[in-house]
């Protein structure tokens, strides 16, 4: 930075100290660099688009009255936003624009310094596009591969290493809330904009593209916008089933499509249902998703839920007990960002309580997440009332002893487990000792069974029963 831009930075910051408190101070304005000073036009450097709005959201008026006091009445201020980070081939580049704008339509993108239209292409540098909008922690390296996910996976590294030459283009990823889709797609991205090709990658929400294009609409920009994404080397959009209803969306992300599909530019979208499930497309749209490859992501398995868990604590540098992994793994077995929800959690309150991760703490952690044991009814308490009932005890239910009395009050309880919670036939057995889940299955079928024939057993399931729907309500 230039000397002279430091010295008036400095007194521009300690006009704007007595405005604002010391948290907004040291956040928003310390990090500021001073970049040049040409004539009474500063240049400051801001390290995002978020931080140069909210600058402008929030603190336009002590800015402009510190610009005002330092460089006088024709003083002026400029934003140097850095745009891409750059990698090893790329360097990274920054885009400079007055303060001062404050329309709603030109804070949601960058703009040169003659207020262009944000998707005006052809006044903007190949090198000067917006941010790809990938998160740099998706890779392929922190995504693990499992039964349920190897064929997207796979998938996946291929197109990004030829992107839009394999007979993937386009795909479609598609699976229920917290399986990977964006983890995986972002990945996809984050290793062709890193790769050797110079290519433009581009991540964006459905939701975004649909508020850009009305946007486009309202301002005058729709060949703009339209110019803007068919230069477009990878395009990723994510949650493809919210344009459904959006005719006019369809009509445009139609002719993007065949546009990028006709000129061998790679598509990726996701989704939480197969093509023939979503409701509310237009079908040529439809049609042509198909027209490449449509993998699905399923709930993870067990081995991959401990491998998950263990990448976790390895990242995060802590060692947790195998006995606590498993416990981990076999209980929350709906999705990925849960257990990721429980991991944190967990690592939380061993932290801040100051207290080693064991099977205890992990048990009351999980009171507090999953859905099941919030309801109170979870495989802990129906064990307890059932040998409470039985008038056994609770480590006979777990336990390899084969005495009748017992052996009908596991399988009570197994029977109850699989009635009111939402564990996996194999989690369930885990909590009774290691069993498999084909012993759950026996279980629950001579339950079935014996409430036909046994009088007796048929009342105390019945009086049980009463007791854990009692217990969620």
């Amino acid at each position: 930075m230039s000397s002279e831009a430091n010295a008036v930075w400095n007194e521009c910051l300690r006009v704007i100290e007595p405005h604002v408190n010391e948290q907004s101070f040291s956040t928003w304005f310390r990090p500021i660099n001073p970049v040049r000073l040409d004539g009474s036009s500063l240049t400051i450097q801001v390290p995002s688009q978020f931080f140069y709005e909210w600058l402008e959201d929030n603190y336009v008026q002590v800015l402009k009255l510190a610009i005002k006091s330092v460089l006088g009445g024709n003083g002026r201020l400029e934003y140097a936003v850095v745009v891409d980070k750059g990698n090893s081939q790329n360097q990274p580049y920054v885009v400079s624009f007055p303060q001062g704008t404050t329309s709603n339509a030109t804070k949601k993108t960058p703009l040169s310094v003659e207020s262009r239209s944000p998707f005006d292409m052809q006044s903007l540098h190949s090198d000067t596009l917006l941010q790809s909008n990938l998160n740099p922690n998706y890779s392929f390296n922190t995504y693990i591969e499992g039964d349920c996910n190897r064929l997207a996976r796979s998938a996946g590294f291929a197109v990004a290493t030829k992107p839009g030459i394999t007979s993937f283009n386009p795909l479609m990823v598609y699976g229920g809330v917290g399986l990977g889709k964006t983890h995986l797609v972002q990945a996809i991205g984050n290793e062709i904009k890193n790769g050797p090709e110079d290519k433009f990658v581009l991540y964006v929400s459905s939701e975004k593209f649909v508020n850009q294009f009305m946007d486009s609409i309202k301002d005058g920009n729709v060949k703009s916008f339209t110019n803007f994404y068919m230069q477009v080397d990878v395009l990723i959009i994510d949650d493809i089933q919210f344009l459904a209803g959006k005719d006019r969306t369809q009509e445009m992300f139609f002719h993007i499509f065949n546009h990028l599909h006709q000129n061998k530019k790679q598509i990726i979208m996701t989704s939480d249902r197969p093509p023939r499930d979503l409701k509310g497309l237009e079908e040529r749209l439809l049609s042509r998703f198909k027209w490449g490859l449509t993998a699905d992501l399923q709930m993870p398995d067990f081995e991959t839920r401990v491998a998950i868990i263990k990448r976790k604590m390895q990242s995060e540098g802590i060692f947790i007990p195998d006995d606590v992994i498993e416990y981990l793994a076999y209980t929350v077995d709906t999705n990925v960002r849960e257990l990721e929800g429980v991991m944190i959690s967990l690592l939380a309150h061993a932290s801040l309580n100051r207290v080693e991760i064991d099977l205890s703490l992990a048990k009351t952690i999980m009171k507090n997440i999953v859905k099941d044991i919030e309801t109170e009814v979870g495989i802990d308490f129906i064990q307890k009332t059932v040998s409470d009932y039985f008038d056994i005890k609770l480590d006979d239910l777990k336990a390899k002893t084969r005495k009748k009395e017992i052996v009908t009050a596991r399988q009570v309880a197994m029977y109850f487990s699989k009635e009111f919670t939402n564990h996996s036939l194999k989690s369930i057995g885990y909590h009774f000792g290691g069993r498999d889940h084909s012993t759950v299955i026996h279980a629950v079928q001579t339950v079935n069974d014996m409430i036909e024939t046994d009088t007796t057993l048929r009342n105390a399931v019945e009086e049980l029963k009463k007791k854990f729907k009692m217990r969620s309500y």
